[in-house]
């Protein structure tokens, strides 16, 4: 079956309201490429299905359609496919002696669009590239198996679960309850605990304003891509500032950022104190540190907020079933 194809955006089409692509089905006429010499590029009007005997030899190209005869010339526009806007899905037939198909985006000329002309004549677009922060020359490829069909393999939604709270509030006992209840439930996740991520991907930052946006940031494009991906990622940091976590939701699309509050009182996190780091910031040994002298600013839009209070703290367990409850109830999760 002819795979859908998912257009990729050249000079910012598609996402950015650049004209419509017309749609080209491509195949090699005369039997797959390995079955010998001879085979020729063709292309058909979308929605045509091709067979050999009914292929026309030509092939459609950014700026127009060229004639193209032998094997060889098939060979270096397979070649080019890695190199101009085209994206190619393969039609997998295995048991029927059908040659295989591609899909062919054609786009329209744009303004600002420089064709250039390879060695044999073929007239062909270059893709414009574009600079994201200080990255130059970059372009953004997609490819025809997304996140809608990672999840329908995976019988979930991709989303992150968020979990902010003050030092010692518990955010990594909560973070892998709820990994554990959802895994025993057939769910795939993933824990992005801060602490963790210090010993590796972050391990260049300190606890500086600038290296802990930074840190945060990092997280919540890595974050992003897990849910693309289709798993449930589990991000478990202090995360302190509003407007850090704000951006990292802006990541996000469709309501799939989801943000806990682990609303603990400071004594109750200071009394606990599991790693010491409480006594060190009173005595002045850590400096900036939230909730001694870094201020904690509280989610004020929440979509779950897990109250404690002194002598009245839940579980473990029952923390996750709250989680495990919201995310039933949005459809996150698939039986």
């Amino acid at each position: 079956m002819l795979a859908k194809a998912v257009p990729r955006p050249c000079s910012g089409a598609g996402r950015h309201g650049a004209p419509a692509a017309r749609l080209w089905s491509v195949g090699v006429a005369g039997g797959p490429r390995r079955g010998g010499a001879g085979g020729r590029l063709v292309a058909a009007d979308a929605g045509e299905r091709m067979t050999g005997s009914e292929a026309v030899p030509v092939v459609a190209v950014a700026a127009g359609k060229q004639p193209v005869n032998g094997s060889a010339m098939a060979d270096k526009f397979l070649t080019m496919c890695n190199t101009w806007c085209i994206n190619i899905f393969v039609d997998v037939q295995s048991s029927k002696p059908t040659p295989p198909t591609w899909s062919l985006m054609e786009y329209e000329q744009q303004p600002g669009r420089k064709p250039c002309t390879d060695k044999n004549g073929l007239g062909i677009d270059k893709l414009v590239t574009s600079t994201v922060g200080k990255s130059t020359n970059v372009l953004w490829h997609d490819c025809p198996i997304g996140q809608f069909e990672r999840q329908e393999l995976l019988n979930q939604k991709g989303c992150v679960v968020w979990i902010t709270g003050l030092s010692g509030s518990g955010k990594s006992t909560l973070a892998c309850a709820l990994s554990r209840e959802l895994h025993s439930r057939g769910h795939l996740t993933y824990i992005l605990d801060g602490d963790n991520l210090r010993h590796g991907l972050n391990r260049d930052l300190c606890f500086e304003a600038k290296d802990r946006a930074e840190n945060i940031r990092r997280v919540g494009e890595v974050a992003k891509l897990f849910a693309d991906a289709g798993l449930i990622c589990i991000a478990s940091l202090i995360s302190p500032y509003r407007s850090e976590r704000s951006a990292c939701r802006k990541l996000l699309h469709n309501s799939t950022f989801i943000e806990v509050f682990l609303n603990v009182p400071l004594e109750v996190c200071e009394a606990r104190d599991p790693k010491g780091l409480y006594k060190l910031a009173r005595a002045g040994k850590i400096k900036g540190f939230t909730g001694i002298d870094d201020p904690y600013e509280a989610p004020s839009d929440c979509e779950i907020v897990i109250q404690c209070k002194a002598g009245d703290c839940a579980t473990p367990k029952s923390m996750a079933d709250q989680v495990v409850s919201y995310l039933e109830a949005n459809e996150f999760l698939q039986e």
